[in-house]
């Protein structure tokens, strides 16, 4: 995670020093017009417009200072709730810190309340849903990693959501507690599904889909890219499942250095992990077999072996496409509201 705090005085300095100091575990970068003690200072290449849009693909960006500063520095770059990062200011005294940009999905909600908790800055939240105590499903949805499919959706659930509860149901175990604004249900006109499947249980519906799904991928030699991608797809496809739910991938360890898999899965984002004929060959569990797969690399079954070996259960077997053989496997997953 990565954060450009942004200071324009020195007493705002000390405050993005303060802001700096509580980020545990973020990447930061200060940047401030002030000239230091020793002397020195570093101002806004281009000035703070065009700087901004320069980093504005970080995760957050936080100002100290007038608020409008921080209204005209980002309203260049402002293009999509799914893709803004978070945006705060805070004042110099310390005394308040005020999400402006991507409450929920970007995460600036959240953040404001952990600047809170380290240096006593009252957060200023202002987004409907928050102030109500109804539920905000992007946020909630984003803090739970799952993707959102439809922004037009989740607007419609956040704006009912303030005049009635709206119903919800989900492949997972239900937590005890529900959040204020939901009842389960798998009916109505407007509701919140949360599967890795193709679900649309209401007349419209929001589908949060959890990351929650492991590939096993074999191939031959000189397998492309494309077809690995094309077959992954089509089994999703023709399983009714969605390929946001991918949190990784698997293979043994012999294709470590396959161009086709390698790019696959780093186009698509996908983590990618080898196991050794003799790991594979410990996972256990009955797996479709071929003779020729073990005498040609050591074990029985790569892919449906490889999607299970750090646990869970193939709803997919083995299926070969495009020279590549692949295997789902759902990991055990669940959700709470606390």
């Amino acid at each position: 995670m990565r954060a450009v705090l942004f200071a324009f005085t020195g007493r705002g300095k000390d405050q993005a020093l303060r802001v700096r100091d509580a980020l545990k575990g973020w990447e930061t970068e200060l940047r401030t017009s002030a000239k230091l003690a020793d002397g020195t200072f570093t101002a806004y290449d281009g000035g703070l417009p065009d700087y901004t849009g320069a980093v504005f693909d970080s995760d957050a960006l936080i100002f100290v200072g007038a608020a409008g500063i921080a209204v005209r520095a980002i309203a260049p770059h402002v293009a999509s709730k799914k893709s803004d990062p978070a945006v705060l200011c805070l004042d110099e005294a310390g005394g308040f810190v005020i999400p402006i940009l991507s409450g929920h999905i970007g995460g600036a909600n959240r953040l404001a309340r952990e600047i809170d908790r380290a240096i006593d800055a009252t957060p200023v939240i202002t987004t409907a849903t928050d102030v109500n105590g109804r539920f905000s499903v992007d946020a909630w949805a984003t803090e739970h990693g799952m993707a959102v499919t439809s922004m037009r959706a989740a607007k419609a659930v956040s704006a009912e959501i303030l005049k009635r509860d709206i119903p919800i149901c989900a492949d997972a175990p239900r937590p005890e507690r529900l959040a204020g604004g939901l009842v389960w249900s798998d009916r109505g006109d407007l509701g919140v599904c949360v599967s890795y499947r193709n679900a649309a249980p209401f007349d419209e519906t929001l589908l949060l889909v959890p990351r929650v799904l492991r590939l096993g991928i074999g191939c031959r030699r000189g397998t492309p890219a494309r077809a690995i991608r094309d077959a992954v797809y089509q089994v999703f496809t023709d399983h009714g499942l969605r390929t946001e739910a991918i949190r990784e991938a698997a293979s043994i360890d012999v294709k470590a250095d396959e161009k086709g898999l390698l790019d696959c899965c780093e186009a698509l984002g996908w983590p990618l992990t080898f196991y050794t004929a003799e790991q594979l060959n410990a996972v256990p569990g009955a797996f479709t077999p071929s003779s020729f797969v073990r005498q040609t690399v050591g074990v029985d079954n790569v892919c449906e072996r490889a999607a299970v070996a750090d646990g869970g259960r193939i709803i997919v077997p083995k299926t070969a496409l495009n020279g590549a053989t692949v295997a789902v496997a759902e990991l055990k997953w669940g959700f709470d509201f606390d």
